[in-house]
Order: C-alpha cells, then structure tokens, then sequence
C-alpha cells in the first residue's frame, strides 16, 4: 500500500522547499502533497495551520506528515488531526506539551550551540539558494509566544538528521531526538535543507520508512 506524504516546510518559507523531493517520492508509486501554511498572517495560530495541512489533504488517506524546521511545530498536530499512519520530523524542532517557541531554544541548549552566520543554505547549489531566498516569506504568529497545545501522537516516529546541518548541528539533534522522543534518528548526509541539497537522501529515508510502516500495518 503506498502512502501519501504530507509535506511540511519550514519557519518562513513554502512548499517550494520540497519540489526536489516530490517526484522523487511519486516516482516510488506514493502520493505527495506539499502545503503553504499561513505564516505571513500575525492572527493565523497552530490550529489555522493545521486546518490549512487537513484541507489540503481533503479525504487521502494512508498520511505520513513530514515537517522541516519549524514545521515541526505543526506536524506533530496535523498528524493527529489526519490519523495519520506516521510522523517525521526532518532536520526539525520537536517541541514539548506546553512549551512556547522562546523556551524551545533554551530548553533544548539550542542557546549554547555555536551557529555560523550562514547556516540554512550550506551544500545547497547556489542558484536553488538564491530561488529559495527570493520565495522567502515573512513569518508572524503571536503561537509563538504561546504554550505548544499539542503532543507527540503514538503513531510510528522518525527522525531524520542531516550530518552537515550548521543550524541544527548532528550531535544537538541526536540529543533532542533521544531526549524528546526516546529514538535514535536516522542521518542523512545534507545541510538544514536537505531537500534541496540531498532530496534524493530525503526521498530515500521516507521512502524506507512507508516500507516499514506497510510492513507493521
């Protein structure tokens, strides 16, 4: 049975982001479906952009939600709201019930890391660096000072890691993996944004994991 995958992109970006990945993943036989998520507008909160992902997905069923960066924020409440099959989270923050978007960067020791000035783009080909900054949106959202309303929801969980991620570095996700979601991630080579600069490493990894979930079904 394929899957249909619910993409979801990161703070202030579209879903742009996953046009590498997305055939890719249909050429293995699944269903794609990347979702604009409404950051631009300061009232729109996580329940608006969780209505966005479930509109856009209408009735499709055998959902895996894949949420980048910040998407990480919303997958984990899209997932629950689709009972979906599974959740993933790319290169992503994985918050905790109740906690705001501020205290993610504390509470994680995110705050310690040491981040280069650069960090988003690294490995990406300069001209999809310059397309992805050119469709870049401004984000709002007064969620962000609010307590996360959702939690993990008990469906299969992955974790992918990008080994030569500058802004979420290997060894900070391995322990906000381990930490927040008590599993090892699966590493991938790329940067933080590895659908554009590895999607056929993020293409793969999804695709093992439908398998897998196919498998346990």
């Amino acid at each position: 049975m394929m899957a249909v995958f619910v993409l979801i992109h990161g703070g202030g970006s579209t879903a742009w982001d996953w046009h590498l990945v997305k055939p890719l993943l249909e050429a293995s036989g699944h269903g794609v479906i990347a979702v604009d998520l409404p950051i631009e507008d300061a009232g729109a909160g996580l329940e608006d952009y969780t209505r966005a992902v479930t509109a856009a997905v209408g009735d499709a069923q055998n959902t895996i939600v894949v949420g980048h960066s910040l998407g990480g924020f919303t997958a984990p409440l899209a997932c629950h709201a689709l009972r979906s099959d599974g959740l993933v989270y790319l290169s992503a923050m994985i918050p905790m019930p109740g906690e705001t978007f501020g205290d993610w960067w504390t509470n994680t020791g995110h705050d310690r890391e040491s981040i280069p000035e650069e960090a988003f783009f690294n490995l990406v080909p300069e001209d999809l660096a310059q397309q992805a900054i050119g469709k870049e949106r401004d984000q709002q959202g007064a969620w962000m000072s609010a307590p996360w309303p959702g939690r993990h929801p008990h469906v299969p969980t992955l974790a992918i890691l990008c080994r030569d991620d500058l802004f979420f570095p290997p060894s900070f996700m391995r322990r906000q993996v381990r930490d927040r979601l008590g599993i090892e991630p699966v590493e991938i080579p790329g940067g933080h944004y590895a659908s554009l600069s590895h999607p056929e490493a993020v293409a793969a990894a999804l695709n093992e994991f439908a398998k897998e979930i196919n498998v346990g079904r």
